[in-house]
């Protein structure tokens, strides 16, 4: 969707997907500019990211800090528990954690999480210490880094960030437990309101603090924050995605589509933001 929005804006571009044998292919690109298109480790952590700074390449989206803070959700939530900003409890979880007490600390409803994974792989929602300990083992195939997190019990929303602005704020709903895998890129069911039914004084609200978030890590450019708002009105930081989809009908192109903006003139917001 990217490279065929750019062909149309005239730009002469090549694609490069991405293995172990193109990361040398990207340091000798004549390229002026890398449109980094890619989710996840490797990705979207400031691994592509330090590869092109090495090479001397310019590259869209945030750099190699901003990019591994933001992959990782323990040290976000470390940056905006020290700067005061608004993020659920959490507990970082290893074999000897008390698995009753972390269950009770953490208010009796609780979710497990990967630190460094995305599109809500190995997470659970759980409900009783023994499946804490359960979702603690599932997660812990993913990564080393697992937290447990205070269920937040209201509406989830998701903020789109472009060039130092916050475009209109998404509402997702769905039937399950949480936006999981299977809400994200398998169901018809899941849901997507924009307008997002918040009152303006209160979608002002969110956007200033997920540009705050987004600005805390030392990202640039674009972006997503994922926010959860509680049944008192209150805005809790779930993570900032520095590289969110970019296909037709994903989330950033939805809130920037609201603005009266194309996907194309989207992708060369994004692309002259770092020229």
């Amino acid at each position: 969707a990217v490279l065929a929005a750019l062909q149309q804006k005239g730009y002469e571009v090549e694609a490069v997907e991405l293995n172990q044998n193109s990361l040398e292919k990207l340091a000798i690109l004549s390229a002026e500019m890398v449109f980094i298109a890619l989710h996840g480790r490797g990705g979207e952590d400031g691994t592509v990211q330090a590869v092109l700074d090495l090479a001397g390449k310019k590259y869209t989206g945030s750099g190699v800090l901003a990019s591994a803070l933001a992959m990782d959700k323990l040290r976000s939530k470390f940056v905006w528990k020290g700067m005061g900003l608004p993020t659920p409890d959490f507990v970082l979880l290893n074999q000897e954690t008390d698995w009753q007490q972390v269950f009770e600390t953490l208010g009796g409803d609780v979710i497990v999480k990967p630190a460094n994974e995305g599109s809500s792989i190995g997470m659970s929602r759980v409900r009783d210490a023994e499946g804490l300990k359960k979702a603690y083992l599932l997660a812990a195939g993913f990564d080393s880094s697992v937290l447990a997190e205070s269920w937040i019990e209201g509406g989830e929303y998701t903020v789109a960030i472009l060039n130092g602005e916050a475009l209109p704020v998404i509402r997702l709903e769905t039937d399950n437990d949480f936006y999981d895998y299977q809400a994200k890129y398998e169901s018809d069911q899941t849901r997507y309101l924009c307008p997002c039914g918040l009152s303006p004084e209160e979608e002002r609200k969110m956007q200033l603090l997920a540009l705050e978030a987004f600005n805390s890590l030392g990202c640039k450019g674009w972006g997503r924050v994922d926010v959860m708002r509680d049944s008192k009105d209150a805005n809790y930081l779930l993570e900032v995605n520095t590289v969110p989809g970019m296909t037709s009908h994903s989330l950033v192109p939805m809130a920037a589509k609201s603005k009266g903006m194309t996907f194309p003139d989207l992708v060369v917001a994004i692309v002259e933001e770092r020229s």
